[in-house]
């Protein structure tokens, strides 16, 4: 396989700051959505409500203030907000990594008012833990925040379908506190997440970044050669 262009650079700093920097959840579940106990819908065709608890095992989901106990598998709404659930054997579009993503809807909600969508759960952050790194794909404004502090959130690259983003968070390494993704309120827009983790190596300073790129083509081109 020969990468050219932007590709050599997303897939070297992914390398970076992902594969060889990754650490442990801490107690954070399912950050990748991948521990979903859902049943398969056929390929081409859409679902229909199902259990939050088996559809996102480990997070709480929320449109406005109110909680969820239902989200939709492998459907989306037509200006409703919404939290739902790409997989498996979804094959029109929408999963980022392995076989489920998370979509978060904005819309209207209770009242015919538009409320956000979000999920949240407590967890612990890995001691170790220098930055957040996740990928998501979005159309309306969005936030991540960590123990009660909105991340300042970088844009480190992008794939086929999705952007990598990245969080400083050394600051709140060791602390116990919620990790909430939302979809701040809009009409009719869908969000789309995935891949979340915890790193130990820290985000580029913005003078820094250009020689982290460099250093991630390096990785990345010795690797996939090793491969070749």
């Amino acid at each position: 396989m020969r990468l050219q262009g932007p590709a050599w650079w997303v897939v070297g700093l992914a390398l970076l700051l992902s594969a060889a920097g990754a650490v442990g959840q801490g107690t954070f579940q399912n950050l990748g959505f991948e521990s979903a106990n859902l049943s398969p819908v056929p390929a081409g065709q859409y679902g229909g409500s199902v259990f939050s608890l088996d559809a996102i095992p480990g997070w709480t989901g929320f449109l406005g203030t109110n909680q969820v106990t239902q989200v939709l598998q492998n459907d989306e709404t037509l200006g409703d907000a919404s939290i739902d659930i790409l997989g498996p054997y979804w094959n029109l579009g929408g999963i980022i990594e392995g076989q489920y993503t998370v979509v978060l809807e904005p819309g209207l909600g209770p009242g015919d008012v538009n409320a956000s969508a979000s999920i949240t759960q407590v967890g612990l952050v890995p001691a170790n833990a220098q930055s957040l790194l996740f990928k998501a794909a979005t159309f309306s404004p969005f936030s991540v925040s960590l123990a009660g502090q909105t991340l300042s959130l970088v844009s480190l690259g992008t794939g086929p379908n999705y952007t990598l983003y990245g969080a400083d968070i050394s600051s709140l390494a060791g602390q116990t506190g919620a990790l909430t993704i939302t979809a701040l309120a809009a009409y009719n827009t869908t969000d789309y997440f995935d891949s979340f983790q915890f790193s130990n190596l820290p985000i580029p300073e913005p003078g820094e970044f250009g020689l982290s790129v460099l250093g991630a083509l390096v990785l990345g081109w010795r690797v996939l050669r090793k491969r070749a």
